[in-house]
């Protein structure tokens, strides 16, 4: 902005800027605590709505005047639910794990006799003399928040936060900028899409921008259906204005009246905080006719859709939209020249959009500065299975595995050996421990067998059988196959049917090479990149874990003991305490029976692995029930 001679727009925005931020000023520096509780859907599945009624509830019974807010997710879902805390006199502080008897605690403690519980804290949010901050946690120390950087932390049903924190400082930026100017930042930047293919972000807006057509659509996609991925969802849960103002600042830059963002309806939540959004930047001139005072309007609806994994795809995302079937078509022509209705259309993941505001606003070297050579910037991560510290992360790209898992995330709990990384979604690959050493980028993820994908992870360890995950995501592509193409529909459930074998101890050395032939057909021949990366998780499990797979068919065994049919409980009589009956009593396909000298015997025929006589078993007895490989059970037992 010029501040000697500011224009219209400059203007209009710096008054809506202004009184945002004195809203926020009031809120941050006068005289009452304010309360943020994480209320996104991690939050509320650990019980954050009833920690927010007993702060209102506790802060009414002491007469207590404070700001109960509701925010959207820090990314530490191990230690939901979350609150923030902010007194007169002390640093915010944030609390992890709390309950409804530490919101209490807190209350009292806290707010009213301005003693902080320290042994509860996590730490503060801001450096101070007295408390441990969480940044010199490597949780918060070894991450770069870009995208990430206000959530948590603003409520993101406010615009007021959002503008006062920067935010729709690119839109103002932008729509004073030539659109072939925007173009070119983008470009510059380096920026690939982070929806899974890793295609140069810039590019593919100047194809649309240069195509010919009117009018042109943006459309954000938000159909995140991986099996343990929730990136996209935090971000609209958490800051649905950033998302929004990148959309925007595309469609100004190839010439769009008209955005959408595409939802699934699985995300009640990410779809209404997205609707507010809507309606307040509306109010504020940020969006509709002449937004800010300009020549650019630009107008945007939310789709929330049905929620098929295929509809990830852009073309069948486009026959969602249209009220057809969500399947793919064959490219070209692509979207960018033909896409909804016919018309150029630019389909760019949450991610990549959200990354948009700040390359605007901080210019290109803010983001080329960090990544690597072909992956520029930062990523958000979901990591979730075997691991410690669970929840979204936004590092540089060229981070490592094991810096990511380790010493981020906490490593594997209970001193588990790790034993694999599922990166990718359900098309990703399975790559070994000796891959941890391994930079996380588009290249070298690819090389591994892998791929980025949207930034799903999920950690396994020696308790997880590899060959049961490559059968578990195959099935999950299977089911969520369009059928479009006969490789992918008859090809997956073939792979489905040999892996399905393999698990139940009736697979043949000869399997091994036709689900690689199979596989290899199929990542050929497949429509779209759904159907040709379904195969990732047998091939990479092929290639890195053959063992297991010929201990399964040569010596009927599960390594990890996880596969029921090659898995066998039984009771060692010599430790079983006779007049103890918690696993009969836990056992509900009654398959444990009282047998000589009141010992107790599983029955093989009845029992379905299921474990609850494991659990049920007391500890001081020791290790009575014992689960092995169905070989490897002594006769008699």
């Amino acid at each position: 902005m010029n501040p000697e001679r500011p224009s219209p727009v400059e203007k209009s925005f710096a008054k809506l800027r202004s009184l945002a931020r004195q809203k926020w000023q009031s809120l941050k520096k006068g005289g009452e605590p304010a309360i943020l509780v994480g209320t996104a859907t991690c939050g509320r599945a650990s019980g954050a709505l009833e920690i927010l009624k007993t702060f209102q509830e506790e802060t009414e019974r002491a007469g207590l005047k404070a700001h109960l807010i509701q925010v959207g997710c820090l990314g530490h879902c191990y230690a939901e639910p979350l609150v923030i805390i902010s007194r007169p006199g002390f640093p915010a502080i944030a609390y992890g794990r709390v309950n409804p008897v530490i919101a209490s605690l807190l209350v009292r403690s806290f707010l009213i006799e301005g003693d902080p519980p320290i042994e509860l804290m996590l730490g503060a949010m801001e450096e101070n003399d007295s408390f441990p901050t969480v940044w010199e946690l490597p949780r918060f120390r070894l991450e770069n928040r870009f995208l990430l950087r206000r959530c948590g932390l603003i409520d993101p049903e406010n615009i007021d936060h959002y503008m006062a924190n920067g935010g729709y400082e690119g839109l103002c930026s932008a729509v004073q900028k030539e659109p072939e100017e925007i173009i070119s930042l983008i470009k510059n930047s380096g920026l690939r899409g982070r929806g899974g293919a890793g295609f140069p972000a810039g590019k593919k807006w100047e194809i649309c921008a240069r195509a010919e057509g009117r009018p042109k659509y943006v459309i954000a996609n938000a159909d995140e259906g991986d099996p343990g991925a929730f990136m996209d969802r935090s971000l609209l849960e958490s800051d649905p204005h950033q998302t929004l103002e990148g959309l925007i600042i595309a469609g100004y830059a190839i010439g769009a009246s008209t955005g959408i963002i595409y939802v699934r309806s699985e995300y009640p939540l990410a779809g209404e905080r997205v609707k507010k959004a809507l309606a307040q930047a509306e109010e504020k001139g940020l969006l509709g006719e002449k937004i800010l005072g300009s020549d650019f309007s630009f107008r945007v609806s939310l789709f929330r859709a049905s929620g098929a994994f295929v509809c990830g795809e852009e073309t069948a995302l486009i026959h969602s939209i249209e009220g057809k079937r969500g399947m793919p078509r064959y490219r070209p022509p692509y979207p960018a020249v033909s896409g909804l209705q016919g018309k150029p259309t630019l389909i760019n993941n949450v991610k990549t959009l959200s990354a948009v505001p700040h390359i605007v606003v901080n210019g290109v070297q803010s983001f080329t500065s960090l990544g690597t050579e072909g992956s520029k910037g930062t990523m958000v991560f979901a990591l979730v299975g075997k691991v410690n510290n669970a929840g979204l992360v936004e590092v540089p790209m060229g981070m490592t595995l094991r810096q990511l898992i380790f010493d981020l995330c906490g490593g594997i709990p209970k001193g588990k050996r790790f034993n694999a990384v599922q990166i990718g979604g359900p098309s990703g690959g399975c790559l070994p421990e000796k891959f941890l050493g391994l930079p996380i980028d588009f290249e070298s993820l690819k090389e591994a067998g892998a791929m980025m994908g949207s930034g799903g992870m999920v950690v396994l360890d020696e308790d997880d059988c590899m060959v049961e995950v490559a059968r578990y995501f195959l099935d999950f592509t299977q089911k969520e196959s369009c059928g479009k193409c006969t490789l992918c529909r008859l090809g997956t459930r073939q792979m489905l049917d040999l892996l399905a074998d393999i698990t139940r101890g009736k697979g043949k050395t000869e399997d091994l090479d036709l689900l690689r032939e199979l596989a290899e057909d199929i990542q050929a021949g497949a429509l779209c990149n759904l159907g040709r990366t379904s195969a990732n998780p047998v091939l990479t499990t092929l290639r890195y874990f053959r063992d297991e797979y010929e201990a399964h068919i040569l010596q009927k065994k599960c390594p990890a003991r996880m596969c029921r049919a090659l898995t066998a409980l039984y009771i060692i009589p010599e430790k079983c305490e006779r007049s103890c009956d918690a696993c009969v009593g836990s056992c509900s396909m009654e398959a444990i029976k009282t047998g000589r000298g009141m010992k107790k015997i599983i029955d093989q025929e009845k029992c379905v692995k299921c474990g609850s006589c494991l659990e049920a078993c007391p500890p001081k007895y020791g290790a009575v029930i014992k689960i092995s490989p169905v070989s490897e059970v002594p006769k008699g037992y």
